[in-house]
């Protein structure tokens, strides 16, 4: 015999269509009203106890949310996505403006603003996500341009589940887009010493620095004398970026932070230049940094 719950909690019943419900093998399904008031449905329950523990457990937490707080999370559910993108934005405070925050602001306007900024929060589930992703892959957006977007999407429907606009997880199960790198081509010696020949003076200061001190392009660039720290000791301070042209922290580090570079031979030792400074500046030659690299690299060595 069914079970009578209180009034308020819910319902709970079969589809299947048996003679004997309570005695067919098929699952339970419950019927209930959320704390932004939207009646839903969740189904899978083996036994009427396990389908009253769930209504039970959602009923109680129901009650235990103010008025006021359900209000203001059916007040935020009602936003839409391009609303909250807005607001969402401005609290990221530990996104650098200049570097990730660009592509961030991008994703957002180019790709999610124009497919799901008019939907509102409540409704966005799994499956409009997913629809989603299929339209950015039949729009022929890279395969690595869509994890980046889907990973801004999931950051910002993920705050606004945390704050209660939805009542479930809008990116639960949602695969993402899987990206296969291409294969890293590493240059010869014998390529970066033709390389050398023809490059003028500040490409081959780039050079030499990024193949014999590990440098990557962009702290190669702000090579500057004043991080010398020690005669075989050159130390990795900032870099110029791609997008702004001028000095910046490193890539994945905080302000301030550094690294050192083992230099082997005397890395301060002049030539008939100078050490190419950032700002301002000034006259520099391959020549002043030779004595840093390996001796393998310039003697041919295996």
């Amino acid at each position: 015999m069914a079970r009578q719950l209180a009034r308020g909690m819910g319902s709970f019943f079969k589809d299947c269509g048996c003679a004997k419900p309570t005695r067919c093998p098929h699952p339970y399904s419950i019927r209930f009203r959320d704390a932004l008031g939207r009646q839903r449905e969740e189904s899978g329950y083996g036994t009427q106890d396990d389908a009253i523990e769930r209504l039970t457990q959602l009923y109680a937490e129901k009650k235990t949310t103010a008025p006021s707080v359900a209000a203001a999370r059916r007040e935020l559910g009602q936003l839409t996505v391009e609303e909250y993108a807005k607001q969402w934005r401005p609290r990221q405070r530990r996104m650098t403006d200049y570097s990730r925050g660009e592509h961030v602001d991008s994703s957002i306007n180019v790709h999610i603003v124009p497919r799901l900024g008019a939907r509102r929060l409540n409704s966005v589930t799994p499956m409009v996500v997913e629809r989603f992703l299929d339209e950015m892959e039949g729009d022929g957006v890279g395969r690595g341009n869509q994890v980046n977007i889907f990973r801004v999407l999931k950051t910002i429907l993920r705050d606004a589940y945390a704050k209660g606009a939805m009542a479930d997880d809008p990116v639960k199960g949602v695969q993402e887009p899987e990206y296969v790198r291409g294969t890293v081509v590493i240059p010869s010696l014998a390529y970066v010493k033709k390389a050398l020949l023809v490059a003028d003076e500040d490409l081959a200061l780039e050079i030499v620095m990024m193949a014999g001190c590990g440098l990557r392009n962009g702290e190669a660039r702000a090579v500057n004398v004043n991080n010398v720290v020690a005669q075989d000791v050159y130390r990795v301070r900032e870099q110029i970026h791609s997008n702004m042209l001028q000095l910046a922290k490193l890539k994945h580090g905080k302000v301030g932070e550094f690294r050192r570079c083992r230099c082997r031979g005397r890395c301060g030792r002049r030539s008939s230049g100078t050490w190419r400074s950032a700002a301002p500046r000034g006259t520099a030659t391959c020549c002043a940094v030779r004595a840093a690299i390996s001796p393998r690299v310039w003697s041919g060595g295996g």
